[in-house]
C-alpha cells in the first residue's frame, strides 16, 4: 500500500512539474532519484549523469540546458573516477525528496584533493543557488569543517530539485559523490574518526618506539625509519585532506604544493632507510649508487615541485612512488640471494607496501574501481609495512648480537670439538640422507591424488613382470579400467566430487586386486591399470568383474551427495611362451576396452572374447 502511495505522489508531481514548464520537463532524461524515510546514506554514483567539458567553457545555465537536452551520459560501469584530465566534469541528478521530517541533507565529495568544486541547485520556481568549495577556497568556506568538501542540500519535500555539480582539478578526477542525512553524516565522521585515529596512532607509537631506540642505541637505521615514517605519515595526512584541514587551511597553494613535497620526502627516506638497513655501501657497491642517484632525483623533484605545475609534479611524484618501492624490492631480493638473511621480513614489508601504494596510484589514474582495497590499500599497506619494518630492525639487531655471541662461541668450540663429535654428526646426517631418498623414491612412485602407483612405476613393473615370467611360462593379465562418463561427474557435481570418486575407485581397486597381488597403477586422467602376475584368462576375468561389480554398487560419497559409477574395463592375458612387447600388450587390452565401451558401457571385455 504504501509502494501505490509513492508511486502516485511521484506521478502527481511530475506531472506538476510538466505543467509548470517544458525547460524542466525536458530534464526528464536522467531520472530523479528518490528519497524517502528510509534513506539515510546513498552513494549518488549508480544514479548520477555527467559530462566532460574538456575546455572548461561552459557556465552553469549551459549545463543545465545541456542537461534538459540529454547531453549528459551515465557513468561508466557507475565508476567516478576518471584519472588526469583536463577541463571540467559536470554531474547532473534530479532529486525528489519524500521525507518530510528530513528537509535537509548533505553532499559529500568524497575526495580531498579536487582543486575547485561548485554545486548548483535548481528549484520548480526557477531558482538557482550557488555554493563553492575544494582546496583552492579557504578551509573555512566549507558548510562543515571535513576533510573532504561537502555541501548543505535544502530540499522541500515533494519538489523537484536539480543538483548540478562542476569539478575542475588539476589532481585525479575523483568525484564520489554521497547523499547523506546530518545523523547518518554524524556516524560516519564518527567511524572515520576511529579508523583513522587507529592507523594514526599506530604511526605515532611506532615513532616514539624506534625514537627511543635510536637514542639508547644510536644505530643510524632506526633515525632513517623515523624519517621515513614520519614523512609517509605525512603523505596520507596530506592524501587524505587533514594536511589542509589542520596545518595550512588558509594556504590553497600550499594544498597543490604539499602532495608532491611530502611524496619526495617520503621516497628520499625510503631510500636512505633502505641503503642503510641493506648495507648496500658494503654489500653492494653498484645497488647504494642506483639508490644515492634516486634519491638526487627525488630531491631535485621536491625542489621543482614549488615551481612545476601541480598536473605534471603530482602524477610524476605518484609514478616515482612504484619506481621507488620496487627498486627496493629489487635490492632487498639481490641481498636475500647474497645470503643476507635480515632481508626476508624487509622483503615482505615492502611488498605488501607496493601492493598498497599501487592500488592507490592504479585508482588515481582511474585503471581500477573504487572500493574499500583501492581506498584503504595504501593505509593497510603502510601499516603493515611499517610494524614489520621494525621488526625487521629489532631483528637485525638481535641478529647482529647473537652474530658476535655465535662466533665467540664458535672459536671456543671449535677448539673443544673432537673428531667423534664430527663423525657422530656425519653418520646422523647420511641416516637422515638415507630416510630422505627412500621417502622421496616412494613419494615418485605414488600418484599425489589417489596414493595409488603412478604410470612410470606401472612401466617399471610391468616390465618387472613380463621379464620374470619369461622364464617359468607362467600367465599374466592386464586390465585397463575406465571410469564411464567421467567428465559428467565434474561437469555436474564439480572437480572436488571428481577427486572423490578417483580416490574411491583407487580404494576399490586395490581392495580386490591388492590380496591377488596386483599391481594397481593410475594411467591417467580417469584410467587405471592393474597388472596381474600368474592369473589365466578365466581368473583374471573374475577379478576384473569383481572389479567393476565393486565400484558399481558402493555410491561415493562427496559433499553430503551419493554418486554412482561405473566403469569398463579392457582384459588382455598371455600365457605360454609369447613375448609381446609392452605397448603391445597396452594396446591390446586397450583395444579390449574401447569394444566394452562400445558394448554399452559397464562391462568386462576380454582381448580374444566379445562376450
Amino acid at each position: 500500500m504504501r509502494g501505490a502511495r509513492a508511486h502516485w505522489w511521484s506521478w502527481l508531481a511530475g506531472l506538476a512539474l510538466w505543467c509548470a514548464g517544458a525547460g524542466v520537463a525536458a530534464a526528464a532524461t536522467v531520472a530523479p532519484l528518490v528519497l524517502d524515510a528510509e534513506t539515510s546514506s546513498i552513494p549518488l554514483s549508480p544514479r548520477i549523469a555527467y559530462r566532460h567539458d574538456a575546455g572548461a567553457a561552459d557556465g552553469a545555465t549551459e549545463a543545465f540546458r545541456r542537461a534538459e537536452a540529454g547531453e549528459f551520459q551515465p557513468l561508466p560501469d557507475g565508476t567516478p573516477t576518471f584519472g588526469f584530465q583536463d577541463g571540467a566534469y559536470w554531474f547532473y541528478l534530479p532529486l525528489v525528496n519524500r521525507d518530510a521530517a528530513e528537509p535537509r541533507w548533505l553532499l559529500v565529495q568524497e575526495y580531498a584533493l579536487s582543486d575547485q568544486v561548485d554545486l548548483y541547485l535548481r528549484y520548480p520556481d526557477g531558482r538557482i543557488e550557488h555554493e563553492s568549495s575544494g582546496d583552492h577556497a579557504p578551509f573555512n568556506s566549507r558548510f562543515i569543517r571535513y576533510r573532504y568538501p561537502n555541501f548543505r542540500l535544502d530540499l522541500p519535500p515533494g519538489q523537484r530539485v536539480e543538483v548540478l555539480f562542476r569539478v575542475q582539478s588539476e589532481s585525479s578526477m575523483q568525484v564520489p559523490l554521497v547523499l547523506y542525512t546530518p545523523k547518518a553524516f554524524a556516524e560516519l565522521m564518527r567511524d572515520a574518526q576511529f579508523s583513522t585515529g587507529l592507523y594514526y596512532g599506530i604511526v605515532l607509537a611506532l615513532l616514539f618506539y624506534n625514537f627511543v631506540l635510536w637514542v639508547m642505541l644510536r644505530d643510524g637505521g632506526y633515525f632513517w625509519y623515523l624519517l621515513h615514517t614520519g614523512a609517509f605519515g605525512l603523505v596520507l595526512f596530506t592524501l587524505n585532506g587533514y594536511g589542509f584541514e589542520y596545518f595550512w587551511p588558509n594556504w590553497p597553494w600550499m594544498a597543490d604544493a604539499a602532495v608532491p613535497l611530502s611524496i619526495c620526502l617520503a621516497l628520499i627516506g625510503m631510500q636512505q632507510f633502505s641503503r642503510s638497513f641493506l648495507e648496500l655501501r658494503e654489500r653492494w657497491p653498484a645497488g647504494n649508487r642506483v639508490s644515492l642517484a634516486l634519491i638526487g632525483f627525488f630531491v631535485l623533484l621536491g625542489i621543482a615541485s614549488f615551481w612545476l605545475p601541480y598536473s605534471t609534479s603530482t602524477p610524476l611524484a605518484s609514478r616515482m612512488v612504484l619506481l621507488g618501492v620496487l627498486w627496493i624490492i629489487v635490492a632487498t631480493i639481490v641481498m636475500l640471494r647474497r645470503g643476507y638473511r635480515p632481508a626476508r621480513l624487509f622483503l615482505l614489508a615492502w611488498s605488501l607496501f607496493l601492493a598498497g601504494t599501487a592500488a592507490f596510484t592504479l585508482l588515481a589514474f582511474g585503471i581500477v574501481p573504487r572500493n574499500f582495497w583501492t581506498l584503504n590499500g595504501v593505509q593497510i599497506g603502510s601499516a603493515l609495512e611499517m610494524l614489520l619494518l621494525s621488526l625487521a630492525l629489532g631483528s637485525r639487531y638481535a641478529g647482529l648480537r647473537n652474530e658476535n655471541i655465535r662466533i665467540v662461541q664458535e672459536t671456543n668450540e671449535k677448539l673443544e670439538r673432537s673428531v667423534i663429535d664430527r663423525t657422530r654428526q656425519l653418520r646422523t646426517a647420511m641416516a637422515q640422507l638415507g630416510e630422505a631418498n627412500v621417502q622421496l623414491r616412494e613419494y615418485s612412485r605414488r600418484d599425489p591424488l589417489t596414493g595409488v602407483y603412478n604410470r612410470r612405476h606401472f612401466r617399471e613393473a610391468f616390465e618387472q613382470a613380463l621379464a620374470a615370467r619369461q622364464g617359468s611360462g607362467g600367465p599374466l593379465a592386464l586390465l585397463l579400467l575406465d571410469l564411464d562418463h567421467f567428465k559428467r561427474i565434474n561437469d555436474n557435481h564439480g572437480h572436488l566430487a571428481g577427486d572423490d570418486c578417483l580416490n574411491h575407485a583407487a580404494r576399490r581397486i586395490e581392495e580386490v586386486a591388492g590380496p591377488r597381488g596386483g599391481v594397481v597403477a593410475r594411467f591417467g586422467g580417469e584410467e587405471f591399470v592393474v597388472v596381474l602376475p600368474g592369473l589365466d584368462a578365466r581368473e583374471a576375468l573374475q577379478v576384473a568383474e569383481a572389479i567393476r561389480l565393486r565400484i558399481h554398487q558402493l555410491p561415493v560419497e562427496s559433499g553430503g551427495m551419493q554418486i554412482r559409477l561405473s566403469a569398463s574395463i579392457g582384459l588382455h592375458t598371455i600365457d605360454g611362451d609369447r613375448g609381446d612387447a609392452p605397448e603391445e600388450i597396452i594396446r591390446i587390452a586397450d583395444e579390449a576396452l574401447y569394444r566394452a565401451k562400445d558394448d554399452g558401457r559397464n562391462c568386462v571385455r576380454h582381448s580374444v572374447s566379445a562376450a
